[in-house]
C-alpha cells in the first residue's frame, strides 16, 4: 500500500507539472501570437538593420521585412552579384537605402572589413542568419572532406556569431536536442542558442535584446525544401511570425506550429526518445540521398 501511495503521488505530481508547463506555453503563445501588442522593431531602434546570409531564404526575408518597416538595410553575404541583385530589389520595392558587404564567413580574416564598412552607421537591428549545414545526414567519420567541413561549420555557424554580436541569432531546432547524423551542425547550433541566452541575460539591463531563433524546417534552399506546407512555412511566412516575438521572447521557435513541435519534443518525450527519432529521420534522409545519387 505504501508503494501504491508513493506511485500515486508521483503520478499526480507529474500530471500537475506537465499541466503547468502546458498552461504556461499556451499563455505565452496567446501573448505572442494571439494578442495585439506594440511592434517595436523599426527605425526607432536605429536607422540601419544588418543582415548576414541575406541573399536567400530566411536572411533575405528578414531583410525585406525590416525594409518594409522603413529600416535601411546592410546586406552581408558571399556573392557580390547576388548582393547587388537583392539590394536593388529591396531598394526598388521598399524605397529604402541599401548597402552591401561581400565576404566569405568561412574565413576568419573578414571582420576588420565588416567593421570598417559599418563605421558611422546607426545600427538598430542585427540579424545573424549566415549558416551552413551538411549536404546530407552522415556519420561523423564518413563526412566527405571532414577536416575542411569542421572548419567551415565552426567558422560560419559559431565564429560569425561571436564576432558580429547579432541581436537576432538564427539557431535551429537541431540545437535544442542532439541530432545524430547532423552532429557538427547540431552542436554548432546549440552553441548559438546557449551563447544568445547568456548574452541576453548579461545585456538586457542595458536595453539590448539578444534573441535565439530556433526554427524547425522552413522551405529554403538550405533545407532543400521547395514547397511550403503547414509545418514547413515559406521563409517569408516564418519571418513575419518570428519578428512578432522580438521583445517578448528571448528564445523562440518563431512560428506557432514549430512552437507546438518544440514543446511536444522537449516536454513530453524523454530526451533519449527524441534523439532516437531524430536519428531515424536523418538516417532515412541519408539513405534517400545516397540512393538517389548512386542512380545518378
Amino acid at each position: 500500500m505504501e508503494s501504491y501511495g508513493f506511485l500515486y503521488w508521483v503520478g499526480v505530481s507529474t500530471v500537475a507539472y506537465l499541466s503547468l508547463r502546458l498552461s504556461y506555453s499556451l499563455f505565452s503563445a496567446i501573448r505572442v501570437w494571439g494578442l495585439a501588442h506594440e511592434d517595436g522593431v523599426g527605425p526607432a531602434l536605429g536607422e540601419w538593420a544588418v543582415v548576414t546570409g541575406s541573399t536567400d531564404g530566411i536572411g533575405r526575408s528578414y531583410a525585406e521585412e525590416l525594409a518594409k518597416r522603413g529600416m535601411k538595410i546592410v546586406l552581408i553575404s558571399r556573392s557580390q552579384e547576388k548582393l547587388k541583385e537583392v539590394a536593388n530589389d529591396i531598394k526598388e520595392k521598399f524605397k529604402v537605402e541599401t548597402k552591401t558587404i561581400a565576404v566569405d564567413f568561412g574565413a576568419v580574416d573578414i571582420y576588420n572589413k565588416i567593421e570598417a564598412s559599418l563605421t558611422g552607421l546607426e545600427i538598430g537591428v542585427l540579424v545573424n542568419n549566415v549558416g551552413m549545414s551538411y549536404e546530407y545526414p552522415e556519420y561523423f567519420l564518413d563526412i566527405p572532406d571532414l577536416d575542411n567541413t569542421i572548419n567551415k561549420l565552426i567558422n560560419i555557424n559559431i565564429f560569425s556569431v561571436c564576432k558580429v554580436r547579432a541581436i537576432l541569432n538564427i539557431s535551429s531546432a537541431s540545437g535544442m536536442l542532439p541530432a545524430p547524423l547532423l552532429t557538427i551542425y547540431s552542436a554548432t547550433k546549440a552553441f548559438v542558442d546557449f551563447f544568445s541566452q547568456c548574452l541576453h541575460v548579461e545585456y538586457r539591463s542595458k536595453g539590448i535584446i539578444v534573441q535565439s531563433v530556433l526554427p524547425y524546417f522552413v522551405a529554403t534552399k538550405l533545407a532543400k525544401i521547395r514547397k511550403p506546407t503547414f509545418d514547413k512555412p515559406s521563409a517569408e511566412a516564418f519571418v513575419r511570425s518570428a519578428i512578432k516575438t522580438v521583445g517578448l521572447q528571448s528564445r523562440t521557435n518563431g512560428y506557432p506550429v514549430h512552437a507546438i513541435m518544440g514543446w511536444f519534443l522537449s516536454c513530453l518525450l524523454p530526451s533519449w526518445l527524441s534523439m532516437k527519432l531524430a536519428y531515424s529521420v536523418n538516417k532515412g534522409s541519408r539513405a534517400h540521398y545516397l540512393k538517389k545519387h548512386k542512380k545518378a
